[in-house]
């Protein structure tokens, strides 16, 4: 566990934050593809078993229900291997995400530490030295300073790596009947089709979510991880309990937008040759969400809600604890590498 009088943003060199955020982000996106193929299709389902009208022009789309039927549905019709549809483009997204993300978040925090900081002395990292009495500390609140950074490091993750996160969602709503037969023939194909804009259909509510998403998850998250620590839970550690609290808080919130992403993403020339045939025709966010408060009610913007905050949970946890640990490891071989020289 980390020490306690330390925070995340603090710890750690440069090389040290990238390599354990990639390694977090690599471990974490392969543990929940599965509920994340399932989280897809629930969101590009625009009809409802429990409503026959919804039903009347389903064009060969299958209709879901539930995170287990689901499940059993992908499996039956179309393997187990479908479940990671899309993983390929989805790991490379969260290794390059969790490293832009954690580097961005300990960089801003540093220069939030020099802009916003009382007279006196800092250290090589920039952040003042507490066993000095002249130490420059910042005078923002902790929590101002986490939400900050954290919207920072969501906000440039999300532009990085949209592109990737557009092929994983396109992958995954995929049926039997494969609109893309590899990665390099998708980007080929989007290209050629729809241009380089292709590539970032949706990328404005994605923006628009992820800000308070991460701003929100790293604040609840600073708050809770150093009071769980010192808690003996029996289901886990308190960096693993932290990080499910926060994530869902968070995730609750912003879910509407994650799903006007997810529509506007598969939109385009192939738009009807996913699984879901009858998706409709969407432009931007604010109209998107009104078709689909007129068509579907506000029913219609949480459809996948259980199974996203299902995944919500051990991603974060296994995001935070992962990451933790290999820079924990990080540090410690490079104090011993120290000590050897």
């Amino acid at each position: 566990m980390s020490k306690s009088d330390l925070r995340l943003q603090d710890e750690g060199s440069r090389l040290q934050v990238v390599t354990a955020g990639a390694t977090a982000g690599l471990i974490s996106r392969f543990v929940v593809a599965p509920l994340d193929v399932v989280k897809i299709r629930l969101q590009l389902q625009i009809h409802s078993l429990s409503d026959p009208l919804s039903q009347v022009d389903l064009r060969g789309s299958p209709i879901y229900k539930g995170t287990i039927g689901t499940f059993r549905h992908i499996v039956a019709n179309e393997g187990v291997t479908a479940l990671w549809k899309g993983n390929v483009p989805a790991e490379l997204m969260y290794v390059a995400y969790a490293s832009i993300q954690f580097t961005t978040y300990r960089s801003v925090t540093m220069l939030l530490h020099r802009v916003f900081a009382k007279e006196g002395h800092i250290n090589e990292r920039g952040i003042g030295d507490q066993g000095n009495n002249n130490s420059r500390k910042s005078t923002l609140p902790k929590s101002v300073e986490s939400f900050v950074s954290g919207a920072s490091a969501g906000a440039t993750a999300t532009a990085a790596t949209y592109p990737l996160d557009l092929l994983r969602t396109r992958f995954a709503a995929q049926g039997n009947d494969r609109v893309y037969t590899s990665l390099r023939c998708a980007v080929a194909d989007i290209n050629r089709d729809e241009g380089i804009r292709g590539f970032f259909r949706g990328l404005s509510p994605a923006l628009a979510q992820i800000v308070p998403f991460m701003g929100l998850f790293f604040a609840v998250y600073e708050g809770a991880r150093l009071p769980l620590g010192k808690m003996e839970l029996p289901w886990g550690t308190g960096d693993a309990t932290a990080g499910v609290i926060a994530s869902v808080v968070a995730k609750t919130g912003v879910f509407p937008l994650d799903l006007v992403r997810k529509r506007i993403q598969v939109q385009g020339p192939t738009r009807s040759r996913y699984i879901h045939k009858n998706i409709p025709e969407y432009a931007g966010t604010v109209s998107t969400v009104r078709q689909i408060l007129r068509r579907e009610g506000v029913r219609g913007l949480y459809r996948g809600l259980t199974v996203s905050l299902i995944k919500a949970a051990p991603a974060s946890a296994v995001t935070m604890w992962t990451y933790e640990r290999v820079l924990n490891l990080l540090i410690s071989q490079g104090e011993e590498t120290e000590m050897v020289k």
